[in-house]
């Protein structure tokens, strides 16, 4: 146990100040401050607020974490953060906070990709990841198939939206039914209520010709918002319960037949699913019924960790530590476009220059 490595992770992709710690594959600490209140009356995140929130947060949140983790900042091997993809200033918050810690502390730093955290955090629930491994990556940003035969260096693009993120279209209809922001949470409780074959929605890119792991939800958005339109023109009162259930029943009907898919046609026996609409309750009954049926291994972290967190991007660091990658260096930047081709920015030396003397008399020594 003690010799595996010790890892701070720093998420700050979009709205919440996630750090975690992990030893190896155990969590120790996941602390998160979130800013999602404060966007639900703009109905959405606003990036200038996230990141002024994230510099708000960022200390005490590292200290809460390393305090919950009972260890000290000096004992870490290594501090990972979310190079990208992401908000472009709110990512700029967490590597700046990165660099600094690892330069005080005279530690390696590694900048790691978002979607590639994603999928390394169900390490942390359920043992190492088998390889090559499946993954649905569903979030507000990203709806992805991903095949990652070693995700520290080899993580490859199967499919993804060519419009909406299946996340955002949550949103979108939740404001279209007066549900409030984030949209996703309340949808599925409410489809729990309601009968999700009561309207005939479009499945999006499922026709025979269309490419075979994309994802489109932008027909279903207006489709579902023209039948709420016209119900209200007509005087009637909107089924919201049914309107939700055949909703998100449309969504994570695509979603999983193409992830089950994928994996029969590349020959593998397992799927995992991560990202914050991985939490979805009707998603996972789904991909759980549908993976039985086709002898796939479904392998789902809880909610906690499906949604952006700091203990996903420690799970990365540690993993790019076990194997020896390379370490970034302190010219570092966030990428809002970070390719998921890239599961983390190695320094152009590849080598620890930026530990400097400074660390053995800084607070934290």
């Amino acid at each position: 146990m003690a010799d595996e490595p010790l890892v701070l992770g720093i998420e700050t992709s979009c709205d919440e100040t996630g750090v975690g710690i992990v030893r190896g594959t155990t969590l120790l600490a996941d602390a998160v401050a979130s800013s999602v209140d404060t966007h639900a009356r703009f109905g959405g995140v606003v990036p200038e607020i996230a990141s002024r929130a994230h510099l708000e947060a960022m200390v005490p949140t590292v200290e809460r974490a390393l305090k919950e983790a009972g260890v000290c900042a000096r004992d870490l091997d290594g501090i990972a953060v979310t190079a990208g993809p992401g908000l472009a200033g709110a990512l700029l918050v967490g590597v700046a906070a990165a660099k600094a810690y690892a330069y005080a502390l005279g530690k390696p730093l590694y900048g790691v990709n978002h979607l590639a955290s994603h999928i390394c955090v169900d390490q942390l629930e359920h043992g190492p990841l088998p390889e090559p491994t499946m993954a649905l990556l569903v979030s507000g940003g990203h709806s992805s198939l991903l095949l990652a035969p070693d995700i520290t260096s080899d993580v490859r693009p199967m499919g993804a939206t060519i419009d909406d993120a299946a996340g955002e279209a949550f949103d979108k209809i939740a404001r279209v039914l007066n549900l409030g922001f984030p949209g996703g949470p309340v949808i599925d409780r409410l489809a729990k209520e309601g009968d999700p074959a009561a309207i005939a929605f479009p499945r999006g890119l499922s026709g025979s010709r269309d490419p075979a792991y994309d994802f489109s939800f932008s027909g279903l958005k207006t489709s579902v918002a023209r039948w709420i339109e016209a119900k209200r023109a007509a005087g009637e009162e909107v089924p919201v319960r049914d309107v939700a259930a055949s909703f998100q029943e449309a969504v994570v009907d695509v979603l999983t037949r193409k992830a089950v898919r994928a994996c029969k046609d590349q020959g593998v026996d397992h799927l995992m699913i991560g990202g914050g609409v991985a939490a979805n309750s009707r998603l996972r009954a789904l991909a759980l019924e549908r993976c039985e049926r086709a002898g796939i291994r479904l392998r789902v972290p809880r909610p906690g960790l499906c949604t952006d967190n700091g203990a996903m991007v420690a799970a990365l660091g540690a993993e790019m530590v076990a194997r020896g990658r390379p370490a970034s260096d302190l010219e570092l930047s966030a990428d809002s476009s970070l390719p998921v081709t890239e599961p983390h920015v190695p320094g152009r030396t590849h080598s620890h220059d930026h530990v400097h003397e400074i660390s053995k008399d800084n607070l934290y020594s």
